[in-house]
């Protein structure tokens, strides 16, 4: 069965494992955009605590009813660059960020126009990283309801997680010596501490989510 969930920034650990699950995937790019979502922040464990690394977005007047697929990133400031300096002060001494550290910061580099474009190459940078494929399409328009497809659209949300999450198997994470384990942070956070043993723990996160009753908290 097909599965229907939103491209977003270096997408959750529950996210990208649903994504990765062998089904087909439907990228939802044709709704209105929403704030305050996945789509355009991600958070990763800092010495601080939980850190949100946000992509700023042009403002428009348009009421709320701007099409995901058409908004655009602000390049007013070097948000790339903050992001990527924040990532190798929280990562740099962590098991594999040098290992990865050369294909993934050419990302932080190349200017984007469009959220959407910046999204779906974060998402293949990941799949290349952990030598996973993905087969996807986009939608063409938007649909409330879609027969025969699993929808995840609700994993978007950063601010209200699924229940499942507080199942999730505690990996070693940087900073624990002063923080508490911080389950369903960016997929970086976890290939940075796993590196390929990531893909046999997104395989624990599906199981998990099969027994689950998959639905929001």
């Amino acid at each position: 069965m097909s599965r229907l969930i939103h491209p977003v920034y270096f997408p959750s650990i529950l996210s990208y494992s649903l994504m990765t699950s062998g089904d087909k995937i439907l990228f939802e790019v044709s709704d209105f955009y929403e704030k305050q979502t996945y789509r355009n922040r991600m958070y990763i464990q800092s010495a601080n605590g939980k850190q949100m690394l946000p992509v700023p977005v042009k403002h428009t007047h348009t009421d709320g009813k701007q099409l995901y697929s058409d908004v655009q990133i602000s390049n007013d400031f070097d948000w790339q660059k903050q992001h990527w300096r924040s990532l190798e002060t929280a990562y740099r001494t962590s098991p594999y960020f040098e290992f990865y550290e050369d294909d993934l910061r050419p990302l932080f580099e190349k200017k984007f126009r469009f959220l959407v474009e910046l999204n779906l190459e974060s998402i293949q940078i990941v799949n290349a990283l952990l030598e996973l494929e993905m087969s996807y399409e986009l939608t063409k328009t938007y649909q409330k309801y879609h027969d025969n497809i699993t929808d995840l659209r609700f994993l978007k949300n950063a601010k209200k997680e699924p229940a499942v999450v507080k199942q999730f198997p505690p990996y070693t994470q940087m900073f624990l010596d002063r923080h508490v384990f911080m389950p369903n942070l960016n997929i970086l956070d976890l290939v940075f501490m796993e590196g390929p043993n990531a893909v046999s723990y997104l395989e624990q996160i599906r199981t998990l989510w099969q027994k689950s009753a998959q639905s929001p908290s």
